[in-house]
């Protein structure tokens, strides 16, 4: 076995597999493209799922790839073992209903073991397998593993919920007594430890997983799969023969650059490998498209930022420092990810910017902390508001604590910490499984041409009936995909109501009928009025993604696109918020290319020879070999499959009517183009009706409010921007005197805690109130509980359509109390043991049960 770089194991491991007729697959960008389950790419098999479910087929059913992947379940362990990380770099082979089980193993024990390639020793192997699964288990030993080395495993099956599943095999690689004397137990038992290193893990996808059956009952899928997984980091560790994966050459370059600005010696403190891991996420991520915010990706980077500072500043970093770093990432690995050198500088400005701006919240933060002690501690609450309002990370908090001999209740912060988490978790509505295969879609292989780029109407033959639509031997209607909807249309007459893509490529006319019979000879027709309007908004977010590149820069790249007949939106990354007078500038370029009256070009040419033209593509899309690439005078080249216009004149006006952020540094542009624009009274009198509106509410919570000048009624929908503007402005206002108000009202209310006291006080108190806000509630009961010196505050406030209660108690179970009072008057609640709270929308059931008990309730 010989050392090998990191350069060295990729070029080995993707040759390896094109010598067995794997297409190489490039990485895909770290944001996943059209897939809203995924907030990252996670694994090298994450950007092929949809060739796994069979939603769509792919070039070829033998696919290897080296992907860039990003995790941060396990951030908490990285520095602190010797293997985690947020960013690291899968190497996988898949089969896509191809080759199974017995190939995949050869494919394993050859590419591991064959001194032509990674040449480890067959003796350093230990291999897991599913107990039921002796195929696996017989196949390794038949190639040259002990028996002895071969370990069951009950949890070795991969699902993830419904859909594509299976047993897996897992490949450890032994580094000997040096990191542990005791032997495969460390496997069997399933011990961390750092002698025995997984280094690949084979998935045999051949089941769809059904949750509401036994695993026993899955039914066998119609294609199956292989899916694999091998960490390039760790590949590295043994190869490279080093202690961890931080002194490989993915990772000691950074560390070494790091040592050189903060004048402290490695020697494998933890603060250099959570940097390095750190800033390389950083770095990936940014150049992909991702920014930093307070929400969705922007809030994972920008915590993952955070923390790399907090340990630099335990090796004597007290300013920006991480932005230094980028350079040395891009050189470790601009020769497979070239594409770095292109954003580097644009990265290092974000970076920069946001390390400004949290070394500058640090002393705001300190100075909460200081405030927010009492007797010489400090509570969880408050310890989870450093982390969540201000960004300290809980190690940053028990670092000033331990330095001014404070104590701090970190239990309470775990407690808050995971009901965030179970909060966010409930948020997210979509799963991340994959689909289930649907075997009708996957077996139907029979060719369907599409030939709407120059007719609209043709006569064809039905070549297939499926429950919920037909297919068309040659059809006219364009199916919705790339950002543009699907045509309307009639098919002898009767209304198309959408069109998709099939797995193989045909398309799927979505028709309420059961008249027709596979063979019948049909009229296609598109709607050409609607295919018009679609094609002039379609052209026109070509023209406004470059024009926003001129203007914003070549980072701003596109994230995705909507195209209809009455509308467009069109959403790119950028790092800040964008200004009115760049938006004027955008909408100008894109008017003036249309007033050239350019023609609009296809040309239908090889993928490299477009990518040798200068074409943009959507990073992380998939293409084929073939591609077409939209051409407006050599301005603007993107590969595109949608329809368009022959000339720029013929979408004949363009506006942009919003632009606003949509989270994780993800502006949305919205306009019109075409004959919409004829609607600019319609449009403009909703804009003032809107603006009448807030101008109202903010006069009835201030009557004394000043509004900025409104802009003037020209009737003109270049005003359309200005006006939106203001209505984002006249929004803010009212957002604000109500937040000011609710200040104002709640320091009242607290003030007068006292008028809210019940003349006797028992061991269990009742205070009923009315019509309070809600967001007083919670602070009334700490003010009350504290005054009163009682055991049980229980506070219920009414309003004309429900009643909210809350519970405060130290030596009572709350959440008992509030359970039980909720079941009584028909209605819900839970919390935690010293705090409860929940509710009834049953008033009628409320009174009875106070009229029943009287004004105080004692348990």
């Amino acid at each position: 076995m010989r050392y090998m770089s990191s350069t060295e194991i990729r070029e080995t491991w993707l040759k390896f597999f094109e010598s067995k007729k794997h297409l190489i697959e490039p990485s895909a960008s770290l944001i996943p493209v059209n897939d809203p389950t995924l907030l990252w790419i996670n694994a090298g098999v994450a950007p092929l799922k949809k060739y796994f479910d069979g939603s769509e087929t792919p070039k070829s059913r033998r696919i290897t790839n080296v992907q860039k992947s990003l995790r941060t379940n396990d951030i908490d362990n990285v520095g602190r073992t010797a293997r985690h990380h947020t960013f690291f770099e899968m190497m996988g082979n898949f089969s896509i209903g191809d080759y199974f089980k017995p190939e995949a193993i050869e494919f394993g024990y050859e590419l591991l073991t064959s001194e032509k390639y990674f040449g480890m020793p067959v003796e350093k192997l230990y291999i897991t397998y599913y107990p039921d699964d002796q195929v696996a288990k017989e196949k390794w030993i038949s190639l040259g593993i002990p028996a002895d080395h071969m370990i069951p495993q009950p949890g070795n099956f991969w699902e993830i919920g419904a859909g594509p599943s299976g047993p897996c095999t897992e490949i450890f690689f032994d580094r000997g007594e040096k990191y542990d004397k005791r032997g495969k137990e460390l496997i069997e038992e399933d011990i961390e430890n750092d002698r025995f290193i997984e280094i690949w893990n084979i998935v045999f996808s051949q089941y769809n997983a059904n949750p509401d059956v036994p695993r026993s009952e899955y039914k066998e899928l119609p294609n199956k799969n292989i899916d694999t997984g091998a960490g390039l980091e760790r590949f590295a560790c043994v190869l490279q023969g080093t202690e961890t994966n931080f002194e490989t050459d993915l990772h000691y370059p950074v560390i070494l650059k790091t040592q050189e600005l903060s004048g402290v010696t490695y020697t494998g403190q933890m603060a250099f490998k959570v940097i390095s891991d750190h800033i390389k996420t950083l770095t990936f991520a940014i150049s992909d498209g991702a920014t930093l915010s307070n929400e969705g990706r922007g809030y994972v980077l920008r915590r993952i930022l955070r923390r790399a500072i907090k340990y630099g500043r335990t090796i004597k970093f007290n300013e920006p420092f991480l932005y230094k770093l980028v350079d040395t990432v891009v050189e470790m690995m601009e020769s497979f990810y070239p594409a770095l050198r292109q954003t580097k500088e644009i990265v290092k400005k974000i970076i920069l910017k946001e390390e400004e701006k949290f070394f500058a919240t640090i002393n705001d933060g300190e100075k909460h902390l200081l405030s927010s002690i009492k007797d010489g501690s400090l509570s969880g609450l408050e310890a989870f508001k450093l982390y969540d309002t201000y960004g300290f990370p809980i190690e940053l908090t028990l670092e000033y604590a331990a330095e001014n001999n404070i104590t701090v209740d970190v239990e309470g912060f775990k407690t808050a910490l995971l009901e965030q988490k179970n909060r966010s978790r409930e948020a997210r509505s979509v799963k991340g499984s994959m689909k289930s295969q649907d075997e009708t879609y996957l077996n139907f292989t029979e060719p369907s041409k599409f030939v709407g780029y120059d007719q609209l109407q043709v006569e064809a033959k039905i070549i297939k009936i499926f429950e919920d639509g037909i297919v068309l031997d040659q059809t006219p209607f364009y199916a919705t995909m790339g950002g543009q909807i699907a045509d309307t249309g009639t098919i002898n007459g009767l209304v198309v109501t959408d069109v998709v893509k099939l797995p193989h490529g045909q398309y799927l006319h979505r028709i309420e009928t059961d008249s027709f019979t596979e063979g019948d000879e049909v009229l296609a027709i598109v709607d050409e009025a609607t295919r018009n309007l679609t094609e002039r908004n379609h052209t026109a977010t070509h023209l406004l993604h470059q024009a926003i590149k001129d203007v914003l820069g070549e980072h701003a790249k596109q994230q995705g696109s909507y195209n209809g007949p009455t509308k467009f939106s069109f959403d790119i990354n950028h790092y800040e918020a964008i200004k009115p007078e760049q938006i004027l500038k955008i909408e100008s370029i894109v008017k003036e290319k249309i007033n050239e009256q350019l023609a609009v070009v296809t040309h239908v040419l090889p993928i490299d020879e477009a990518k040798k033209l200068g074409a943009q593509m959507l990073f992380g899309e998939k293409y084929g070999d073939v591609v077409r690439v939209v051409d407006i005078n050599k301005w603007s080249l993107e590969f595109c499959g949608g329809t368009h216009v022959k000339n720029t004149k013929d979408i004949i006006d363009f506006v942009i009517t919003s632009v606003e952020s949509i989270g994780s540094g993800i502006f949305r542009f919205e306009g019109f183009t075409n004959e919409v624009v004829k609607n600019q009274d319609k449009y403009l009198g909703h804009l003032l009706e809107q603006i009448s509106q807030l101008e109202t509410k903010a006069l009835s919570i201030d009557a004394n409010v000043k509004f900025e000048a409104k802009p003037e009624v020209k009737g003109s929908f270049n005003d359309i921007l200005n006006y939106r503007l203001y209505v984002q402005n006249l929004s803010n206002l009212v957002k604000n005197l109500e937040k000011e108000n609710e200040s104002k009202l709640l320091n009242s209310i607290l003030a007068s805690a006292d008028s809210f006291t019940p003349n006797e006080i028992k061991e269990t108190t009742y205070v009923l109130t009315n019509d309070l806000p809600q967001a007083s509630l919670k602070p009334l009961i700490d003010v009350l509980y504290d005054k009163m010196k009682t055991e049980v505050v229980i506070l219920i406030n009414q309003t004309s359509e429900k009643a909210s209660f809350l519970v405060k108690t130290k030596s009572k179970d709350a959440k008992a109390i509030i359970q039980a009072l909720a079941k009584e008057t028909l209605g819900n609640g839970g919390g935690k043991p010293d705090f409860a709270q929940g509710g009834t929308q049953n008033l009628e059931a409320l009174t009875n049960y106070l009229k029943g008990n009287g004004l105080i309730w004692n348990i």
